[in-house]
């Protein structure tokens, strides 16, 4: 199942996510070509675990879900991979799009998803010091509805 669509944004080529997996020492295997592929035809959608095994298996059909979900730490891990978890709890994924910093608005009816430029980041990380915190990372997603649904009865 895909869900949202991402706006406007220059994507990472796929060479550059295996150059990144090769010089972190992990190899290219078929399995992780599949996951890649699935992962890059699928650049603008968030998609479920669920739909990537199945797209994945039909590139190669030994991929198994415990290797979509290692890979899948490994990409978050190495930040070349977007996590967003829905009210529902659901983890769905994306590559990231970019190196440059950036945070989603989102469309909580139809899942359009787009990228915001701005960042708060500066200013937290003030305030956080107040606290006596050492910030590490940080998340801003945003959510409303879009233009399109806020047409619509459906909202």
């Amino acid at each position: 199942m895909t869900w949202g669509i991402l706006v406007g944004v220059t994507f990472m080529k796929l060479e550059n996510i295996m150059d990144k997996l090769k010089s972190n020492g992990y190899k290219i295997t078929e399995q992780r070509k599949a996951i890649l592929e699935v992962l890059s035809l699928n650049h603008n959608n968030l998609i479920s675990v669920e739909y990537l095994f199945d797209e994945s298996k039909k590139i190669y059909s030994k991929t198994n879900m415990s290797t979509v979900y290692r890979n899948l730490e490994v990409l978050e891990n190495l930040n070349l991979l977007y996590k967003f978890i829905t009210d529902e709890g659901t983890a769905l994924y994306k590559l990231r799009c970019c190196d440059k910093h950036h945070h989603h608005i989102i469309c909580k009816n139809c899942g359009r998803t787009e990228i915001i430029e701005f960042c708060p980041i500066n200013t937290l990380i003030e305030l956080s010091k107040d606290k006596k915190f050492d910030l590490t990372d940080h998340k801003l997603e945003l959510y409303g509805y879009c233009i399109d649904c806020q047409n619509s009865k459906d909202k």
